[in-house]
């Protein structure tokens, strides 16, 4: 077997025609992530093998950019890649919203990870109050009805069983969904905080301070916190040089 330091791990999503085969291998391994893996030497030979490992969700459903050497490839892979494929890789890294993503691939090359992170806040910081709420929007509520209707992104699971929220008592998620609920009255958009840089005690905390603040000052804040999620997202894409990227 070739040893994992020569292969180049790409799952499946990111090649659009292997998305049923991806669904059958994924359900065939009960859950357990699968990477599927091809040598440098064999070039775009489709020829699969299956690595099973203790890898995230998140690293599941990503295509990591790593060399022969262990190393981060140069940004050249990601320049290289298509329309389609880019898309595929990182249309989500905002949440639900592939066409920022269309957007920032059409500001190629990128020199480096914290330029083609800049470009998507460049793109969201342009946008009027509108597409900013609408970008809001996009987001689940946390521990809200897409948790318990298994229906959240791959990202945002992953993120909020990070940080507590898939483990409620009935209390704690009562008191979440009515601090939601008078937060999207206030505000007419979801409450978005990087779960990953909280647990539930500081989630619950922020909510029930952030809901005091005015509209311009909490609209200002939760897009904030969305290049936060932007940017771990990203790291969870292309590393691990990226991880010594700033916000």
């Amino acid at each position: 077997a070739t040893h994992p330091q020569n292969l180049n791990f790409l799952h499946l999503p990111f090649l659009a025609q292997n998305r049923e085969r991806t669904a059958t291998m994924e359900s065939a391994a009960s859950g357990t992530p699968l990477f599927f893996c091809f040598s440098r030497d064999r070039g775009s030979d489709l020829g699969f093998s299956i690595s099973q490992g203790k890898h995230s969700p998140l690293a599941f459903f990503h295509f990591s950019l790593w060399n022969s050497g262990g190393t981060i490839m140069e940004m050249q892979a990601v320049n290289s890649m298509s329309y389609e494929q880019f898309i595929d890789v990182f249309g989500n890294v905002i949440e639900k919203c592939p066409l920022i993503a269309a957007a920032v691939w059409t500001k190629r090359p990128f020199p480096s990870v914290s330029a083609l992170e800049q470009n998507f806040a460049d793109f969201i910081d342009s946008l009027p109050r509108s597409g900013k709420e609408g970008i809001l929007r996009c987001h689940p509520d946390l521990a809200g009805r897409d948790l318990l209707r298994g229906t959240l992104s791959l990202e945002s699971q992953a993120e909020q069983n990070q940080a507590g929220l898939t483990t409620l008592t009935a209390g704690q998620r009562s008191q979440l969904s009515e601090l939601n609920a008078a937060y999207k009255n206030k505000f007419h958009f979801p409450f978005v905080i990087c779960a990953r840089m909280n647990d539930r005690e500081s989630i619950t905390h922020q909510l029930s301070s952030r809901i005091r603040n005015s509209p311009e000052q909490e609209l200002q804040i939760s897009i904030k916190e969305v290049l936060k999620i932007c940017h771990l997202r990203l790291l969870d894409i292309i590393r691990p040089a990226a991880r010594s990227t700033k916000l």
